[in-house]
């Protein structure tokens, strides 16, 4: 009796009038108490957010001067100078492909599941206000911080292989990823890619042929361009200090890397009823919080 039930409640979530006042009633509505209206630049970035599924912005356009981009980017410094033997390990092994499942191309500075630290540089920029307003406008509700953590990706000449491959994140029904250049990102440094209009909100819903890469579906250059040209992919290079927000339940790709390594932070919004593996090792002590929308992104 109880399967049928969890299939139901699983199909449930896939419907959005469900997914979100069923699944999501407290925090849609406390939103729309509670939120005002986005103005100037993050306003911009929500329209191309709900347009295409990715907008582009930099830290001085969205954050100005009230940024601790600096404090990040001595913090991943910190990080490299004191595991430099680690990092180049990494490297070493960074073409393996014999591991289905393992991107051994990337290093994840805070380790795959990152403890939930409030006063780190890595959550407080997560819930600055213009970060966490947008997130939480996009997907209409109080959003819960799921995941954060520097990226390292290696240049490698592999053939393209795991999320290097277009492919959907299937966390929830709506997904907001956030990506910040710490270097400078050319096309030779495997920079994000996305196939606009291919979210939830967007118009762009044929599927692409696929493979199976173990039980992940994957799609080649090839299979995308015949659904979704290439003239609509945003290849998202940029400098230093570059932020790209995407719906990530849209196709995308990234970290191919060729000719120079990509360095890059990364955090994550869901709602309330993503059903993902927990990414952070959380403390038992309850975060010291500012405000309704910052206590709900990171709390349990």
């Amino acid at each position: 009796m109880l399967k049928p039930i969890r299939r139901l409640a699983r199909a449930a979530r896939k419907y959005e009038l469900t997914w979100r006042y069923a699944y999501n009633l407290a925090p849609t509505l406390n939103y729309q108490r509670h939120e005002k209206a986005l103005t100037g630049e993050a306003a911009r970035i929500l329209a191309a957010l709900n347009r295409d599924g990715i907008a582009t912005s930099s830290v001085d356009a969205l954050l100005g001067s009230n940024s601790p981009y600096s404090e990040l980017l001595a913090a991943v410094g910190e990080i490299e100078r004191s595991r430099g033997k680690e990092i180049e390990t990494a490297r070493a092994n960074a073409s393996d492909e014999s591991a289905i499942g393992k991107k051994t191309f990337m290093l994840e500075y805070l380790g795959k599941n990152p403890v939930l630290d409030p006063g780190s540089v890595y959550a407080r920029l997560a819930v600055k206000t213009p970060l966490l307003q947008i997130a939480n406008a996009y997907l209409g509700m109080y959003t819960r911080l799921r995941y954060y953590n520097i990226w390292h990706t290696f240049a490698t000449r592999s053939k393209p292989r795991e999320s290097q491959l277009w492919h959907r994140d299937r966390e929830d029904l709506y997904i907001l990823k956030v990506f910040i250049y710490l270097r400078d990102v050319d096309l030779g440094a495997g920079p994000f890619t996305y196939a606009r209009g291919t979210h939830r909100k967007g118009v762009a819903q044929q599927e692409p042929e696929y493979f199976l890469e173990g039980r992940v579906k994957r799609t080649e250059d090839s299979q995308m361009a015949a659904v979704v040209p290439p003239e609509r992919w945003t290849v998202a290079t940029g400098a230093a200090g570059t932020i790209i927000f995407a719906d990530t339940n849209g196709y995308h790709r990234g970290g191919l890397a060729r000719t120079s390594d990509r360095v890059m932070y990364t955090c994550m919004f869901t709602s309330r009823a993503s059903e993902s593996e927990e990414f952070f090792v959380r403390s038992s002590q309850p975060p010291a919080l500012n405000g309704d929308a910052e206590s709900f992104a990171l709390n349990h």
